[in-house]
């Protein structure tokens, strides 16, 4: 508890982007069974050798791809546990955490495959496993932390906070009362009706896209059957309504503070302490339009 409670534990409870792929556990199984195939078959490491029924790159085929099926099944079920769900709560502990259990996995898998294609009699010992463990973890640490890594930026990058009660006051002065806006669904049985001065963002969920509202000081979170494309449409005509990512769509004025720079940035709305990503391609629109209403 001391550990965790102090400068160090502090560290590894910073918010963190999830690594890509714990976020996509399909394309990412295929970039970690493609790597280490491709590692292998060049390379021929920690002693790797074909067995006598296949070829030395058909063996690698066999527990690369198959591994795989362990990866993403180990993923799947790191996501259904509650502290590992919610992407946008990462932290760098957890980051750790998830790379080293994915890591663990892919030995035992690597290890458990062997009975398949090796004499299962040489397989029963610790050395075997220790050596099948030391060679996934070798292996598999390079594309898992390379993504892990390219999101270094947002430990240095400096978080930009902005006076946003300064520009609302002044807004709802000057303003004329603000025109309900009416969200259709695709079932055109369901409709859902707020206020510009409501809205914080929405976040495409398959095949729902959920809109998180601030009413009477409370975050309200409200389903709707559609696509995000959909919802961008009918905001169209909210000027600093903007989608900033493929998934998310947010109000700029709630906007408090933005950390990173030109390759992406991560903000904070006002009223919640969760972190929206901005994609490297709308950094320049959200630079453009913040400003202007920010100004």
């Amino acid at each position: 508890m001391l550990f965790m409670n102090g400068r160090v534990g502090k560290w590894l409870n910073y918010k963190y982007p999830q690594n890509f792929i714990i976020r996509n556990p399909v394309t990412g199984t295929l970039i970690i069974a493609l790597f280490v195939f491709g590692f292998t078959s060049l390379y021929k490491p920690f002693n790797t050798h074909a067995s006598r029924a296949f070829s030395y790159e058909a063996t690698m085929a066999f527990y690369s791809f198959l591994s795989g099926i362990f990866i993403f099944l180990s993923v799947r079920i790191l996501k259904t546990i509650k502290s590992f769900s919610n992407s946008k709560e990462w932290t760098i502990f957890k980051e750790f955490l998830s790379v080293s259990i994915v890591l663990f996995v892919l030995g035992i898998a690597i290890y458990l495959l062997g009975f398949f294609i090796e004499p299962s009699a040489q397989r029963w010992n610790i050395a075997t496993f220790l050596n099948s463990l030391k060679g996934a973890i070798l292996t598999g640490i390079i594309p898992l932390t390379f993504f892990t890594a390219i999101n270094y930026r947002y430990l240095f990058s400096p978080v930009i906070t902005y006076n946003e009660g300064n520009i609302a006051a002044a807004d709802l002065e000057n303003q004329p009362p603000e025109d309900l806006i009416q969200i259709s669904s695709q079932l055109k049985k369901e409709e859902l009706n707020f206020y510009p001065g409501q809205f914080l963002y929405a976040e495409s969920d398959g095949n729902y896209v959920v809109f998180y509202l601030s009413i009477n000081n409370l975050i309200k979170k409200e389903i709707i059957r559609n696509s995000i494309n959909s919802i961008e449409k009918q905001l169209s005509g909210i000027p600093y309504f903007l989608r900033i990512h493929r998934a998310f769509i947010v109000n700029l004025k709630k906007v408090k503070s933005k950390q990173g720079n030109t390759l992406g940035y991560l903000i904070k709305l006002s009223e919640t302490e969760i972190k929206i990503p901005v994609s490297r391609k709308n950094t320049k629109i959200f630079n453009k339009l913040f400003a202007k209403y920010h100004s």
